[in-house]
């Protein structure tokens, strides 16, 4: 029975590679007698060790086709600017943390932001690795007897982090560790240098009192939980980011009840009556929020989108694919923004929500 498990397996693996090689291939231009010799050098692969390696030209499509094929994402009109970063070969601890720093101050770039991701080895290599973090920068989030000091979001993490031996600092934007572990060896934390993260001071563009408020957001959005799959073969660790989308901050980091909550604190400065919901209170204070982050980040160069322009975009993209006849997938209740959906395309049109491979998909916290 296990070998015609295996034998299964290992058919699955075939096939899914032989799939993204048809796919993929007659994109980047390749023969038909290419395709055909790529498909024979694959299947020897697999006879012989169970598994095979992409080439990096094949690594970077893959990685670029995933973005495509991404149904939650609204910013998938640049898939093809994507940068990808090889760090399959390295083995160590250190250059695996030195190599996150890197895409940190690489995807940064002084608040010019580059979507890139960076490709650690493949699942089934021996020592496997995992990185613990959601998000390579997120802040911590504290239970105390007085309610919850910072991300809502990060609690538990950041019980596991404090148990490595972090020590935070029971503030409401502390910056999160790094946290590492090689298949068998025990996880280890690595603080972020603070020159490599920048950070946005919110504030508003004629609400002077906004600043009071002390509220602000990392610069860049680096997903580092989810993993990688292309033609069969997965990447466990393969953190990437593009830019954010205003409302993400304004609209659901900062203003959502189980995180940062702020809308009441700026609905009574802004002098609304916040008793009674039938007075539109959180309507108005939520698109004062969206304009102080899109205000905020234009102020100290950092890019970001509106909601608006990224649901432009998105047409763009969804013109172009269909231009190459491609079918557009997409989840929409993930493309809709979260402010005045109404007011853009997405909202009233259906999505085919397919999912297909390669692709990013979520996976279970190596902690839980």
């Amino acid at each position: 029975m296990q070998m015609e498990g295996s034998v299964g397996k290992m058919s699955d693996l075939l096939q899914e590679a032989v799939s993204f090689i048809r796919t993929s291939y007659p994109e980047l231009l390749k023969t038909e007698e290419e395709i055909n010799d790529r498909v024979e050098q694959i299947k020897r692969e697999i006879n012989e060790t169970d598994r095979y390696e992409h080439t990096y030209e094949e690594l970077v499509y893959g990685a670029k086709l995933a973005w495509r094929n991404s149904n939650r994402c609204i910013g998938r009109f640049f898939w093809e600017s994507l940068r990808v970063i090889d760090k399959r070969m390295i083995q160590s601890e250190q250059e695996i943390v030195s190599a996150l720093f890197e895409h940190i101050e690489f995807a940064t770039n002084n608040g010019n932001i580059r979507p890139v991701i960076t490709i650690f080895k493949q699942k089934d290599h021996e020592g496997k690795l995992d990185i613990w973090n959601h998000q390579l920068i997120r802040y911590a989030g504290y239970e105390t007897e007085n309610g919850v000091i910072g991300d809502s979001s990060s609690i538990e993490f950041t019980k596991k982090c404090m148990a490595l031996g972090w020590e935070g600092k029971f503030g409401s934007f502390d910056i999160l560790p790094i946290v590492v572990q090689l298949e068998g060896k025990t996880p280890n934390f690595h603080e972020i240098p603070e020159s490599l993260v920048k950070e946005v001071p919110i504030t508003h563009p004629e609400l002077k009192w906004f600043k009071d408020l002390q509220i602000k957001w990392y610069a860049v959005p680096i997903i580092s939980g989810m993993r990688l799959e292309i033609g069969g073969i997965t990447y466990s660790a393969a953190p990437f980011n593009g830019w954010y989308m205003g409302t993400e901050i304004g609209a659901r980091n900062l203003a959502d009840e189980e995180r940062y909550n702020m809308l009441p604190a700026i609905g009574e400065r802004m002098g609304l009556d916040i008793k009674r919901d039938s007075t539109l209170w959180k309507d108005r204070a939520l698109i004062e929020l969206n304009d102080a982050v899109l205000h905020s980040f234009k102020k100290h160069g950092v890019s970001i989108v509106d909601h608006h322009t990224a649901a432009k975009q998105f047409k763009k993209f969804e013109e172009k694919e269909t231009s190459c006849d491609r079918k557009v997938t997409g989840d929409w209740t993930w493309l809709i923004p979260p402010v005045s959906p109404a007011t853009t395309h997405v909202f009233h049109k259906p999505y085919d929500n397919e999912i297909m491979k390669p692709n990013f998909f979520y996976q279970k916290p190596p902690y839980k």
